[in-house]
């Protein structure tokens, strides 16, 4: 049993998290390139937030939206 865990050590250590230790070490040298992972999540939740703000003002504008005050039939 002893063997199976020092595996999945093994294989977290040597071959998954290498990526993990580049970028640590990159971070040293240059701190935007080591986080433009970072920056492409934000790009893409600045966007999706953009369509979706978009798409509730098209759909207030033309009154499709259904604005119930109670949420769930227990507030009632």
């Amino acid at each position: 049993m002893k063997s199976f865990f020092e595996g999945i050590q093994s294989l977290f250590v040597d071959f998954l998290f290498l990526p993990m230790d580049w970028l640590r070490e990159l971070e040293l040298t240059n701190w935007w390139t080591a986080n433009i992972l970072n920056w492409i999540f934000i790009i893409i939740c600045c966007a999706a937030m953009t369509y979706w703000i978009k798409q509730l003002h098209i759909f207030k504008s033309n009154n499709e939206d259904e604005q119930d005050t109670t949420a769930h039939s227990f507030l009632k």
